[in-house]
């Protein structure tokens, strides 16, 4: 019987040193990559700027000034702003403007600051079945991918990208869900080589096309320059007393905002793609409104 019972201590006794290891490391539990080796360690949510690398390079030039390391947390841009609101991150990089602002208006985000921009492209079959090619915009594109009830993907999984398509199909007067439509519930890169895989069109941001484009064989890029199309990003942070590193997250934002790192952001991707993967702030302000 003690035999018994010791056992059944020694059982709970682990449980309860586990469950003390995932709260004290919880705050790094969820970290895609952790950038730096300061016990310091700050959490940002974004998407693409962190699949893409970009993420790194600033993370390691704010890092090396600021003695601290970054927790990359990879969540589309409406998961980011639920994680600061939720007091799980310091800091996000999103492309969501109206929620952005109605979360600075609620009050537990603040700072929001332009920091750059790229842009949106409908890629799909060379052959473009729906012909969006003569699209006179991306709403009438939809609507022709709609009429010909062609593969479409979609993200569906509430990010930025997805809240853009969305208020284009509403441009177009159409409620998604032919037989075409394919929701992927992934992320940008993991849907554009989906879409490839199938023929399938699909809206891209410019600096995912731009990384992946080497990989794909079957797309595309059929329409782009609508203005409705410009993606532009921008950092919000948790105000003081909320979130753990509020200081730090203002510094960094700080930081993306300056000269060092709007030069990082206007250059990154030229050595490894011959070319910048996303514009900076000064450019974007110009499709701010």
């Amino acid at each position: 019987m003690d035999r018994f019972k010791n056992k059944a201590i020694g059982i709970f006794i682990s449980c309860v040193l586990v469950l003390a290891a995932m709260n004290g490391s919880g705050w790094a539990a969820d970290c895609k990559a952790t950038f730096g080796d300061s016990e310091t360690i700050f959490k940002l949510a974004t998407g693409s700027p962190g699949e893409l690398g970009m993420l790194e390079e600033l993370a390691d030039a704010f890092n090396a000034r600021n003695d601290t390391a970054m927790c990359w947390v990879k969540a589309g841009s409406g998961k980011s702003l639920s994680l600061l609101k939720d007091q799980q991150v310091d800091v996000v990089m999103v492309h969501a403007p109206a929620a952005e602002k109605q979360a600075v208006a609620d009050g537990w985000a603040i700072k929001r600051t332009l920091i750059g921009s790229n842009e949106f492209y409908i890629v799909g079959p060379e052959n473009d079945p729906a012909g969006i090619a003569e699209a006179a915009s991306a709403a009438d594109a939809y609507a022709r991918i709609a009429k010909a009830n062609a593969p479409f993907l979609s993200r569906g999984d509430n990010s930025g990208t997805h809240k853009k398509e969305m208020a284009i199909w509403e441009q177009a007067g159409i409620e998604p869900g032919s037989d075409g439509y394919m929701i992927t519930k992934d992320f940008m890169m993991a849907t554009l080589k989906k879409a490839d895989a199938v023929k399938g069109y699909f809206m891209t941001d410019s600096s995912t096309w731009v990384a992946g484009k080497k990989d794909l064989s079957n797309l595309a890029v059929l329409f782009k320059g609508d203005p409705f199309l410009i993606n532009t990003y921008h950092a919000l942070c948790q105000p003081e007393g909320r979130g753990k590193y509020p200081g730090i997250a203002s510094k960094f934002i700080d930081f993306v905002g300056s000269e060092q790192g709007q030069h990082i952001i206007r250059d990154y991707g030229k050595d490894l793609y011959g070319e910048a993967m996303y514009n900076d702030a000064k450019y974007a302000r110009q499709f701010v409104h």
